[in-house]
C-alpha cells in the first residue's frame, strides 16, 4: 500500500513505531557497546588492539553492502530491510554467545555490519518519507534519540546482565531486543513514495553513490572516527581512571545527547548546516581532549558531557545538508552514502585508534581523535566557504 504524500504532522503512528523499534533495536547495540571491549579483553583474553578491530570490523561489510543497500530500499522499498535487518543483528547477538575466540567475534561482526547496513540505511530513507521536508532536520533529531537513548540504556542494562548472570546472557539478552525490533517495523509497514508521481522526477540511471553527499560526509566521517573511538574503549577506561560504574560514562554520554535533542530539536532547521556542524566538531573535539589529559573520574565525565553536547548538533547537521542534496527519489542513495560515513568512521575509529591504545594508552588515542574532530571542523568550514562563493552574487 502506498504511502500519501506528507503533511506537516510529523508525529504519525508509523513515525512513532520507526522511532520505538529504532529504541529496542540500538538499546541492543548499546549492550554490545559496553559488553564487547571487557568480553574481549576478559574471556577472549585479547587486548586493546584486539578490541578495538572487533569493535570496529562490523563496518567492513556495512561499507561495502550500504550503498546496494540504498538503491533497494529505493526499487523495493523500506520494510523489507527493516525486518531482515533486525533478525540478522538477533543472530548475530545471539551467536556471539557461544563464540569462544577472536576469529569467530570478529566473523559474527562481519555478520553484525551486514544487519546494520540494511536497517540503518532502511531506517533513514524511511524516516525522510514520513517528516514533512520543512521539519527535517527535526524529525531526524527526535528520531535520532533512539540511538542515543540505546547507548545511554543499553550500556547499564548490559552492566547488570553481565555481573548478574555473565556475558551469555548479556548477548541474549541483546538479541532479544533485536527480535523486537524486528517484530515493530511491520507497525510501520511500507513507507516508499510513489516516484511516478513527482512533479519533476528523476529520469536519470540509478547510481549507488550519491556524489553530492561525499564532500559533506566527509566532514561527518571525522566526528565519528573521533566518537567510535571514545565508545571503543569508554568503558576500558572507565574501569582504568577507577570510575565506580563503568557504564556510567556511557550512560552521561548518550543521556546528554537525548536531552540536547530535545530542547534543541528545532535548531538544526533554524541554522545553516554547514556552520552548525563544524561547531559541533570542535565542541567534540574539546570534550574528547579533556577526556585524554584529565584522567580521573571527574575529567572523563566532565569530557563526555562536553563531548555529548557537540553530537547533538553533529548527525543533524550532516544529514540535513546531506539531503539537501538529494531529490525524494534518490533519498535512498544518499542515505546509503551519507550512512557509510558512518561505517567509515565508526569502523576506521576504533581500529585506527585501537593502534594507538596498545603501544601508547587509551589518552593518547583519545587525543588523536581530538585532533581528527577539530581537522574536520576546518573541512567543513572550507565546504561552506567554497559554497558560499559558488552562489550568484545580487548586484541589484
Amino acid at each position: 500500500m502506498k504511502r500519501p504524500p506528507p503533511t506537516e504532522r510529523l508525529f504519525t503512528p508509523q513515525f512513532i513505531a520507526l522511532g520505538v523499534s529504532d529504541l529496542a533495536y540500538f538499546t541492543a547495540v548499546g549492550v554490545s557497546i559496553f559488553a564487547l571491549p571487557l568480553y574481549v579483553t576478559g574471556p577472549v583474553g585479547g587486548d586493546e588492539i584486539g578490541a578495538g578491530f572487533a569493535f570496529g570490523v562490523f563496518a567492513v561489510s556495512a561499507l561495502v553492502l550500504r550503498p546496494f543497500a540504498g538503491r533497494i530500499v529505493d526499487v523495493y522499498g523500506r520494510l523489507p530491510l527493516l525486518l531482515g535487518g533486525a533478525l540478522l543483528a538477533a543472530g548475530s547477538l545471539a551467536l556471539i554467545a557461544m563464540a569462544e575466540n577472536l576469529v569467530a567475534i570478529i566473523a559474527l561482526r562481519l555478520l553484525a555490519g551486514v544487519a546494520e547496513a540494511a536497517f540503518f540505511v532502511a531506517g533513514f530513507a524511511a524516516l525522510a518519507d514520513l517528516a514533512p521536508a520543512k521539519r527535517l532536520g527535526e524529525a531526524l533529531s527526535y528520531n535520532s534519540l533512539r540511538l542515543y537513548l540505546g547507548i545511554a540504556l543499553g550500556p547499564p542494562l548490559g552492566e547488570v546482565l553481565v555481573q548478574t548472570w555473565g556475558f551469555g546472557i548479556a548477548w541474549l539478552g541483546a538479541a532479544v531486543l533485536a527480535v523486537l525490533a524486528a517484530a515493530l517495523t511491520l507497525l510501520i509497514g511500507e513507507t516508499r513514495e510513489d516516484t511516478s508521481a513527482d512533479s519533476s522526477p528523476d529520469l536519470s540511471p540509478r547510481r549507488f553513490i550519491h556524489r553530492p553527499s561525499i564532500p559533506i560526509s566527509i566532514g561527518f566521517i571525522t566526528s565519528l572516527v573521533a566518537v567510535g573511538g571514545f565508545l571503543a574503549f569508554a568503558s576500558l577506561h572507565a574501569v582504568r581512571v577507577g570510575l565506580s560504574q563503568a557504564s556510567l560514562a556511557l550512560f552521561v554520554y548518550g543521556g546528554v545527547v537525548v536531552v540536547c535533542r530535545i530542547v534543541f530539536a528545532r535548531v538544526p532547521d533554524r541554522l545553516p548546516s554547514l556552520p552548525l556542524g563544524a561547531a559541533a566538531l570542535g565542541v567534540i573535539g574539546t570534550g574528547l581532549g579533556l577526556i585524554a589529559v584529565w584522567q580521573a573520574p571527574a575529567g572523563m565525565l566532565v569530557g563526555v558531557v562536553i563531548m555529548a553536547v557537540g553530537v547533538s548538533f553533529c548527525t543533524p547537521a550532516f544529514f540535513s545538508a546531506i539531503f539537501s542534496t538529494a531529490t525524494p527519489s534518490q533519498r535512498g542513495a544518499a542515505s546509503g552514502t551519507a550512512s557509510a560515513a558512518l561505517d567509515l568512521g565508526l569502523g576506521l575509529g576504533p581500529i585506527a585508534l585501537g593502534l594507538v591504545a596498545g603501544p601508547f594508552g587509551i589518552p593518547w588515542a583519545f587525543g588523536v581523535g581530538a585532533a581528527i574532530a577539530f581537522a574536520g571542523g576546518i573541512w567543513t568550514l572550507f565546504l561552506q566557504r567554497r559554497t558560499r562563493q559558488r552562489q550568484p552574487v545580487d548586484v541589484a
